[in-house]
């Protein structure tokens, strides 16, 4: 029978992170590059999503991203149509008045038909997937992680032909927050199929704090769910943690050149609270 290659991923994971101050790396923002911004837990309709919203408006006149993730609890409280106007349109108008688009998964406060608000980009899905370059991402319904979920998820990153693959859904694998922390049961069910097919990077909210992970099986996972809500002092950081921040919002930026994701993530002052760069390295074995 013909043998036939696999491709064994590695990731290195080069940070400049401090759990105080520290000064900005960068990021590289190629012309041909895919661009885009991470947030979550933000939909409160406060000052601080304002604030959060003004600076990622300011961040792309200089990294111009088109792409907006966002992990949840996207609208806190009542959801009626006007605090679709106030906890989300108004806070970012800028960036949707330039034509950015946010892509949305839903969190444990969102209604579940908000699925087919049109700003979520989410089709009407509880989960689905897209691309942009060489990126394949992966949106997921954590609040219910059923069978049929699941083997959607398996055949979808089975076919997946796109050298980075990206996952991002609400409820976290791996967290330090004390409030919520890592959801064990989700990691369960979840983490295999990552592992299996070759995940590079994994986001979720919840949690109301920065962190990153340590690589996990391969994978860096971070949490991103202080980008309207904050728990100040709610990390109680572990030997996976390799950067955290929980003392004002933050949103992050990310940069896929490649083989290389740069990531940065930024205070509502404009502070950066932790940047680096995962490259994704590759060898053709046999079997």
């Amino acid at each position: 029978m013909r043998r036939l290659p696999s491709v064994v991923v590695l990731l290195v994971v080069v940070a400049a992170s401090l759990l105080g101050a520290q000064q900005a790396a960068p990021l590289p923002t190629r012309p041909e590059s895919l661009k885009f911004a991470v947030i979550g837990d933000t939909g409160t309709g406060e000052q601080p999503q304002f604030d959060v919203g003004s600076r990622m408006a300011e961040a792309r006149r200089t990294f111009p991203f088109d792409l907006v993730i966002m992990l949840g609890d996207n609208i806190y409280g009542s959801q009626t149509p006007q605090d679709f106007v106030t906890k989300f349109q108004r806070p970012y108008a800028p960036l949707l008045t330039a034509g950015v688009l946010f892509h949305a998964t839903l969190g444990n406060h969102d209604a579940p038909a908000n699925r087919f608000y049109p700003g979520f980009n989410m089709g009407g899905l509880r989960y689905y997937t897209y691309f942009r370059n060489n990126v394949q991402f992966f949106v997921l319904d954590s609040n219910a992680m059923d069978p049929q979920q699941l083997a959607w998820l398996d055949n979808a990153l089975k076919e997946s032909v796109h050298p980075w693959k990206i996952c991002y859904f609400h409820h976290p694998l791996y967290s330090n927050a004390k409030r919520h922390g890592s959801e064990f049961e989700l990691r369960v069910v979840l983490e295999p199929l990552f592992v299996r097919y070759g995940v590079n990077v994994v986001y979720s909210g919840h949690d109301h704090i920065y962190e990153r992970i340590k690589p996990q099986k391969g994978i860096t996972y971070f949490v991103n769910g202080s980008s309207g809500q904050l728990r100040p002092g709610d990390t109680r950081p572990s030997a996976t943690t390799a950067a955290y921040f929980d003392r004002d919002q933050v949103f992050s930026l990310v940069e896929v050149d490649g083989d290389d994701l740069f990531f940065q993530a930024i205070t509502r002052t404009g502070r950066t609270v932790d940047s680096g760069v995962i490259h994704r390295q590759t060898a053709l074995q046999t079997r």
